[in-house]
C-alpha cells in the first residue's frame, strides 16, 4: 500500500494566551445594557479574549449597523449575509443613551460592512458618531470604519462626522490578503483610504491594525508596517490571530511575546506615534486607546 502523509499538526495555545472567563457586576451591568437597547458589540460579535478586561475596566466598542455583514473574510466570527435587512433607525439614539450611562472619555465605534446599501452606511455611521457626540460633550470617538470599496465621497463622510479618530484595518500583509480578507476588500484599497483619511484632515489622528500568525514572514510584517508609515498612520496595534470557529482560517503560528516586543521597537523606529503589540491586543485596545486620549487632551 502506499504511504500516506501526516497532516502536519496544529500549534497548541500557548500559555500566554489563556484569560480569565469573563464576570463581574460591571461586565453583567453592560451585557444588560447593550442587549436591551438592541445594541452590538465587537467584543462579543469577534469573540475578542479581552471582553472581561475591558468591560470591568469600563471600556467598550460598540459595532453599529447591526451585527451581520455583507462581506466573508475567512478570519471574522461576525455573522454574514447578502441583505441584512433594514438599519435600525433608533440606534442612534440608543447608542448615544447607553453610552451617556456609561460616563465614558473615549469610545470606540466599529461597524459591519454593508455593499448591499446605496451609500454603504455612511450616512448611518455619520449620525450615530453625531448623536453621540451630542448626548456626551467632551467624548473622544474613534471610528473604525468599512474600506467603502475605496469610494472616497463616502471616507468623505466620516471626516466630515468629526470624530476624533480615524481608523482602518489593512488586516494582514499584502500576499495573505486574498486569501484573508473578502474579495471586495483589497490591501492597496486600505492604505489608500488611509491615505485620503490623512491628507485631507492631517490634523486627525489615523490608525490601522495587523493580525499574526496566519503565515507571514517576518519581512513582509516589516514591509506593511513601512507601507502604513507611507500613508502616514499614526497609531498602530498587532495581535495575534485566534481562529474564532473550525470554519474559519487555522492558526499557522503563535508568536510568542518577546516577539511582539522586537515588532514593538520596530514600529517606533519607523515612526510610528504609538504601537501597542502583544498576544492579546486587538484593534480596539484599552492600553492604545488610553495614550491616544491623552495624547489628543494635551496630557503627559
Amino acid at each position: 500500500m502506499p504511504e500516506t502523509q501526516a497532516t502536519p499538526a496544529r500549534p497548541a495555545k500557548p500559555p500566554w494566551l489563556k484569560v480569565r472567563f469573563p464576570g463581574g457586576a460591571r461586565f453583567n451591568w453592560l451585557k444588560e445594557q447593550s442587549h436591551g437597547q438592541k445594541l452590538a458589540t465587537v467584543c462579543e460579535e469577534a469573540r475578542c479574549p479581552n471582553i472581561g478586561e475591558c468591560w470591568n475596566s469600563g471600556t467598550a466598542t460598540f459595532m453599529v449597523m447591526g451585527d451581520t455583514c455583507t462581506r466573508g473574510c475567512r478570519f471574522c466570527a461576525v455573522t454574514t449575509a447578502k441583505r441584512p435587512g433594514v438599519l435600525d433607525m433608533e440606534e442612534p439614539r440608543n447608542l448615544a443613551e447607553t453610552i451617556r450611562k456609561m460616563n465614558l472619555s473615549y469610545v470606540v465605534l466599529t461597524t459591519v460592512d454593508r455593499d448591499d446599501l446605496e451609500d454603504q452606511g455612511a450616512g448611518h455611521i455619520t449620525r450615530c458618531i453625531r448623536a453621540t457626540q451630542r448626548a456626551n460633550p467632551g467624548l473622544l470617538i474613534e471610528i473604525l470604519m468599512p474600506d467603502f470599496q475605496g469610494e472616497t465621497t463616502l471616507v468623505q463622510q466620516m471626516l466630515d462626522s468629526g470624530a476624533d479618530v480615524l481608523a482602518h484595518n489593512v488586516e494582514t500583509v499584502a500576499r495573505l490578503t486574498e486569501k484573508v480578507r473578502d474579495p471586495r476588500a483589497g490591501y492597496r484599497q486600505s492604505l489608500e483610504v488611509l491615505r485620503y483619511l490623512k491628507a485631507n484632515a492631517p490634523e486627525r489622528h489615523t490608525k490601522s491594525s495587523l493580525m499574526l500568525g496566519l503565515g507571514e514572514t517576518q519581512d513582509e510584517i516589516f514591509q506593511a508596517m513601512q507601507d502604513m508609515r507611507e500613508v502616514d498612520v499614526d497609531f498602530l496595534t498587532l495581535g495575534q490571530y485566534l481562529q474564532p470557529t473550525r470554519k474559519h482560517l487555522k492558526v499557522e503560528r503563535f508568536l510568542p511575546p518577546e516577539e511582539f516586543e522586537k515588532l514593538r521597537q520596530a514600529g517606533e523606529a519607523l515612526g510610528f506615534d504609538y504601537v501597542a503589540a502583544g498576544p492579546l491586543v486587538r484593534s480596539s485596545y484599552k492600553a492604545a486607546e488610553f495614550y491616544i486620549e491623552h495624547k489628543i487632551r494635551g496630557r503627559a
